[in-house]
């Protein structure tokens, strides 16, 4: 079986207050008729990036509008990652050839990810191209298969491309960030533009107060006492971060107390970031005013937090950008941002939020003016937070993809509907959906009078870990 990730339980009543009660009843009725579809998300890894924050929010939350949720990561070793980032770079339009034994490796682990892959799901949504491979290894089946593409892809390299492109097409659907990432010969044709979105009760987005802010830049061994300027990212060379220390030290020049915080995290399936990671310690090495920091030394969500609120700007300097989130969580509080013009960074700023940028020298002069002007980087971080309100809070997003499930399940009803929890019909497991055949070993647990009965002590245990989830899929259909 592919590794599960654990959340845990959330409530979508905790968004009223935020997106207010009519939204969240529209949302619920979006998600009635889908109650006990059975869905499964794959990705490559359970944090580090973008992917893994959305789904770590969006499970809970679709668990709790009745939705039966799970999130499985594909595994694979170095080797692999490295083929599956040149792959990553390659769909973005880097000119990187793939060889005869790169193309081997992603094949071999996407067969061996493909055989781990159990269970009865209704739909499975697979994201990015590093468990791409698995419907056409695996079959489909019954099952509606979604490929998410959160990466531009709408000038691939044409040789990963053509070497990617084949295990997309038996796909139902896929889902892009915006029409410019769809390539001209996508062979899937049902296709959603469904923009991603932050979730503002999560650790990295939720209100924390000045003193905890204060209290954990200290502790981290930032000067409070003079302007801070960060930068929160993965290492890649896409971001740009090498630019950024460059913009930083023309910035310094005329605001010689400047400090700034290159604050990245580094991620399973991203081998390169090691290789930015050492470019960025070798470039900052002798300027004291330079901190840099990673989510394996102790700089988590929380701290990434404090980091954009307490920043005089917080800067994304992306040459290249799938959609770069970082933009609306820093917006979303409230400080005005300095950023690359690429991907879906010009989406959330709108002419608000701050100020767009191509050279280095364009980003040095916006951050002098905002660093100057405090009163005009307060009115563009105002601005931009509503904006972010308005488009690109999570409750949204979840609302898209409600719409896309049931567009795509159409008027076939979620395989767990036609399910009768008894040997007469054919005995399944309600948390993986397996075929069972009961013996005397078979795990089981009484409920409301109903005898549950599973292939395996992990599903018991996942079946009692979240009941109702499970036992009111079952009954309601």
């Amino acid at each position: 079986m592919l590794q599960e990730v654990d959340v845990g339980p959330r409530s979508f009543d905790d968004y009223r207050a935020i997106i207010g009660e009519a939204a969240v009843e529209e949302i619920r009725a979006l998600a009635d008729p889908l109650r006990g579809l059975r869905i499964l998300q794959i990705n490559a890894t359970p944090y580090g990036g973008g992917v893994s924050e959305l789904l770590r929010s969006i499970v809970p939350l679709e668990r709790s509008l009745g939705l039966v949720v799970d999130w499985q990561i594909i595994t694979g070793d170095d080797a692999f990652f490295s083929v599956t980032k040149a792959i990553h770079n390659g769909l973005q339009g880097a000119s990187v050839p793939l060889t005869h034994d790169q193309r081997q490796q992603y094949l071999a682990t996407s067969q061996t990810n493909a055989r781990q892959l159990e269970g009865a799901y209704d739909v499975v949504v697979v994201h990015d191209p590093q468990p791409a491979a698995l419907l056409s290894l695996h079959g489909k089946g019954e099952t509606r298969w979604i490929w998410r593409c959160h990466i531009d892809t709408g000038s691939p390299h044409r040789d990963t491309w053509e070497f990617l492109r084949p295990f997309l097409a038996t796909y139902d659907a896929a889902v892009f960030t915006m029409p410019d990432f769809v390539p001209k010969d996508l062979p899937i044709e049902r296709r959603a533009i469904i923009s991603p979105a932050i979730d503002p009760l999560s650790p990295k987005n939720m209100p924390i107060d000045d003193a905890f802010v204060s209290a954990v830049l200290g502790w981290l061994g930032l000067d409070l006492s003079v302007p801070l300027v960060t930068q929160v990212s993965r290492f890649d060379p896409w971001k740009d971060p090498l630019g950024v220390i460059a913009a930083y030290r023309l910035a310094r020049e005329a605001v010689p107390s400047l400090q700034l915080a290159l604050v990245g995290s580094m991620a399973l399936d991203d081998p390169e970031g090691w290789d930015v990671y050492h470019q960025i310690e070798s470039a900052s090495r002798e300027d004291p005013f330079i901190h840099v920091f990673t989510n394996l030394t102790g700089v988590g969500n929380l701290e990434v937090n404090a980091f954009q609120r307490r920043s005089a700007v917080v800067v994304q300097k992306s040459v290249r950008e799938g959609f770069g989130l970082v933009i609306s969580e820093a917006l979303w509080k409230g400080t005005a941002v300095v950023a690359g013009r690429a991907g879906g960074i010009p989406l959330q700023m709108a002419g608000t939020g701050g100020f767009l940028v191509d050279t280095v020298e364009d980003c040095a002069t916006r951050l002098v003016e905002l660093l100057r002007d405090r009163e005009l980087a307060q009115k563009m971080g105002d601005s931009g937070r509503e904006h972010v309100r308005r488009h690109f809070l999570l409750p949204r997003l979840i609302a898209d993809e409600l719409r896309l499930l049931g567009a795509v399940m159409g008027n076939r009803p979620p395989a767990m509907r036609a399910w009768e929890h008894d040997v007469s019909v054919g005995l399944r497991d309600v948390v993986c959906g397996m075929p069972l055949h009961r013996t005397d070993e078979s795990p089981t647990v009484e409920h409301d009078g109903v005898t549950y009965v599973f292939c395996s002590p992990s599903c018991r245990r996942r079946f009692l870990r979240n009941t109702a989830l499970y036992a009111d899929a079952l009954t309601r259909h």
